[in-house]
């Protein structure tokens, strides 16, 4: 944001004498003497704590603003002063009278050059387990204005690694479950995010609607489907699709329909392909993406938990599930369930998924409306997010992107050019695939599908 207190605040006269040695990163709190989180007064130049270790920074900003009884009150200029500092690690700038990160930007919002930069990719640095965030952002370059900044710097090329903390401190503050700097899901972060993005820019508090809304309104289209409660959104255009639920029941027939609007597909890896083999073993087969996509779809019979309550029978029964695409998204994200609960524990399933680069089929999964051509079906890949580790609430994500012709892997702040056979042998955890246009389609008709 712009902030107004900025020039007041910076009221000294820059003098090396009057810091601390050493490098910015590891000076340490006025205070409590921790060298966690400093952050320096653009006033005063005291150094302090951050409001996540002790809160000095914070404590020293409130005291000038409310001076004890043996204190006089500051003059309104000083008043104003000591409200910005400075991130000694990331050199983010924070205002305590706003409450907010500092963001003045130029008019046009970028740097000017005289020329035309080198294209390159930038990181994201870790502002402390914060790699799950990274991984999603750099997975979704180009999403809406809340965004844009952040997702249109990573290509600019004009630093090694941007820091994201202004967009982790709002998203701090809308998703209250992400504080703090524990390990966090990526899945779960990303379904969080879109969640929030689609709400907001709805102008409504309410989220995406539930099924059984959906499915006493049959004769809507896909579109409306996806935003029944509300004018469709730059999210669900993007990557809104609808799923057809059909539930048959096994002893008089009847058959339920319903439509399911979906963000992203989370797909079991199928049991025959998780089995853990010796040295000694002989490998088994490789569980491909196509695996999974049948195991969501194909027809299967309900435990006898989930017995069918049979409108026409009067009562649960056995009963058989089946789902259909019925409308595709343009970005087809999946999600790949690679932890399981077992007794108390979370597990992570690390079996390889073999998945296509370009090619990808959809159309054996889509349920085709009579007398109209089928949508497009070939996807080509565009991100891919990976868990390195043993758990979700441990280990690393880093991704994959795809951008102008080239792949990167972004390893928080290390970003790497990378060929096409180190992404295919990736243990996926979410794949981003792209709809193939007509362009597309007309130079890659000979391309081999998975």
């Amino acid at each position: 944001m712009e902030c107004p207190h900025l020039s007041s605040s910076l009221c000294v006269a820059v003098d090396p004498a009057r810091f601390p040695s050493g490098s910015p990163s590891s000076w340490c709190c006025s205070v409590c003497r921790s060298n966690k989180s400093p952050w320096v007064c653009l006033t005063c130049l005291n150094v302090h704590c951050g409001r996540y270790v002790n809160g000095h920074a914070k404590k020293h900003f409130e005291e000038i603003q409310s001076p004890t009884s043996g204190q006089r009150k500051p003059e309104k200029e000083k008043f104003q002063q000591h409200s910005v500092c400075m991130d000694c690690s990331s050199y983010s700038t924070f205002c305590y009278r706003c409450d907010d990160f500092v963001v003045n930007d130029t008019k046009l919002g970028q740097v000017q050059r005289g020329g035309p930069p080198a294209l390159s990719a930038t990181g994201l640095r870790n502002l402390g387990n914060t790699c799950f965030m990274n991984a999603i952002l750099q997975s979704l370059r180009s999403l809406v204005e809340e965004l844009r900044k952040t997702l249109c710097s990573l290509w600019q090329g004009n630093q090694t690694a941007f820091s994201p903390d202004a967009l982790f401190y709002v998203i701090w503050k809308i998703m209250p479950s992400f504080r703090g700097y524990q390990q966090q899901d990526a899945h779960e972060f990303l379904r969080y995010l879109l969640d929030h993005l689609h709400r907001e820019l709805q102008g409504s508090r309410n989220g995406l609607p539930g099924p059984s809304l959906l499915s006493d309104r049959p004769n809507l289209t896909s579109e409306s489907k996806c935003c029944i409660n509300g004018t469709p959104t730059i999210v669900t255009s993007v990557f809104g699709g609808v799923l057809q639920n059909e539930v048959n029941c096994l002893i008089c027939g009847t058959e339920s329909r319903k439509f399911d609007p979906f963000l992203d597909l989370s797909l079991d890896i199928p049991s025959q392909f998780r089995v853990k083999r010796t040295k000694d073993q002989e490998p088994g087969p490789t569980c491909n993406l196509h695996n999974c996509l049948s195991s969501f779809t194909d027809l299967e019979e309900l435990d006898e938990t989930e017995l069918y309550m049979c409108h026409k029978c009067k009562k649960r029964q056995k009963s058989t599930k089946k789902f259909w695409i019925q409308k595709l998204p343009k970005v087809l994200c999946l999600h790949l369930k690679r932890f399981h609960w077992t007794a108390f524990l979370r597990n992570k399933v690390d079996t390889y998924v073999e998945f296509p680069l370009r090619g990808l089929d959809m159309k054996r999964y889509l349920l085709e409306p009579e007398n109209s051509l089928p949508e497009s079906c070939l996807y080509d890949l565009a991100a891919v997010v990976v868990h390195h580790g043993s758990g979700v609430g441990s280990g690393h994500y880093t991704a994959y992107g795809h951008h102008e012709g080239r792949w990167y892997h972004f390893n928080d702040s290390t970003v790497t050019l990378v060929n096409e056979q180190t992404v295919a042998k990736a243990k996926a955890y979410i794949l981003f695939y792209t709809e193939r246009t007509e362009q597309d389609r007309m130079t890659s008709e000979t391309e081999p599908k998975l």
